[in-house]
């Protein structure tokens, strides 16, 4: 492949990171927890797009894909015009590599990689034997792209890719994830009902598009079938060695680490400007073919390292743009939620809750509502 396997869907902007605390997960995106679908990310009537279907179907034919499998695979199925909507409102956003850190390296993502890694420890290491990727890197993968198998995604790929496909703003793309996914249920390796991923289609443990699950997937356990839907995690985490040994991946190579902490020799590389240092190898670089994004790569293999008993990043970042260092911005949290406006945790991350509850505060002391946070802020708060 010549992209990495989410840039062209979503880029690190939609990636989206939010802690459990701040109310959302790793991962695009990975779609709505189990027990329901948001109203807009369920089938509405649409008379473009059945005529768009109609139109597909002679196409899909051309490429193979039988009438029973067309058939099989569209009941149900239809328009989702939540799935466009975020499509059309993804905020390119950045986060420092602090705040990034913060959620992908959580206590809480630590605490269950290192209960992940125990629980399966004799699938990870059957893995790293055969394809050579470390496997503390592949578990790292796993829970930052869907919490362990926890947020795996319940939107139907068939009707999340036909709807963008139809939509036609990156339509080409679409079209081939839809005949992807079409071939996949072709194959037997799944049924319609639980051919399920994020709303940009993104399927399983680790999150494969369909057109990666057509060329890396694995039937690790030799039942017959690359089933990555399932509880049992066996084939994704073989399709994602898998996939890091056949874009390059160097066996017993570290991926890097920080400067003065055991690092390998490699390039070095400075997030952020006054942060820490890491020197990076060329595993660092085949991380980056599964999200192409260096703060992407950094949190897989620090949460890899925290999960095999490693520490925390020992140098200091500065001062945020507000002047507040995360130890401040822990405490402003910690302290707004004493007050009753609740951040819905205390990760040093200010995102979307945190900011409402400081202009909830803001507002209660007569203040205009930025929901900036600053030291003034704080200090107000005792």
């Amino acid at each position: 492949m010549t992209l990495s396997r989410r840039s062209t869907l979503l880029g690190l902007g939609a990636f989206g990171l939010s802690a459990c605390a701040t109310g959302g997960t790793l991962g695009p995106r990975s779609g709505a927890p189990s027990g329901g679908l948001p109203a807009d990310l369920r089938p509405v009537p649409n008379a473009a797009y059945e005529t768009w279907v109609a139109n597909f179907r002679a196409r899909a034919l051309g490429q193979g894909i039988s009438s029973g499998t067309l058939s099989a695979a569209f009941r149900g199925t239809g328009y989702l015009p939540g799935v466009v909507k975020r499509d059309r409102n993804q905020t390119e956003f950045s986060r420092t590599l602090e705040d990034y850190l913060a959620i992908a390296a959580s206590d809480e993502r630590v605490s269950k990689g290192r209960a992940a890694f125990a629980r399966h420890r004799t699938t990870l290491a059957a893995v790293e034997a055969r394809y050579g990727v470390a496997a503390e890197i592949v578990t790292a993968i796993w829970g930052l792209e869907s919490f362990y198998g926890e947020r795996r995604g319940d939107v139907p790929v068939i009707s999340s890719t036909s709807t963008l496909a139809f939509d036609g703003r990156r339509g080409a793309f679409f079209e081939k994830q839809l005949i992807a996914a079409l071939k996949i249920l072709q194959s037997g390796d799944t049924s319609p009902a639980t051919l399920k991923g994020s709303w940009a289609g993104a399927m399983g443990h680790t999150q494969f598009i369909p057109t990666s699950y057509q060329a890396f997937a694995v039937d690790f356990n030799g039942d017959g079938r690359r089933d990555i839907w399932s509880e049992n995690p066996e084939d994704s985490l073989a399709s994602t060695a898998a996939y890091l040994a056949r874009n390059g991946w160097t066996k017993g190579r570290k991926w890097g680490g920080e400067i003065g902490n055991g690092a390998p020799q490699g390039r070095s590389l400075q997030p952020q400007a006054g942060g820490p240092t890491f020197a990076v190898t060329s595993n660092f670089n085949v991380i980056k073919r599964y999200n192409n994004s260096d703060s992407y790569a950094i949190g897989v293999g620090h949460l890899a390292d925290r999960i095999a008993g490693g520490g925390p990043i020992r140098a200091s970042f500065p001062p945020d743009k507000y002047g507040l260092t995360k130890d401040d911005r822990v405490r402003l949290q910690q302290r707004l939620t004493a007050r009753g406006f609740d951040t819905q945790g205390s990760d040093g991350v200010i995102g979307p809750n945190s900011r409402k509850a400081i202009s909830a505060y803001q507002s209660s002391i007569g203040q205009q509502p930025t929901g900036d946070p600053s030291i003034a802020l704080l200090r107000s708060l005792g």
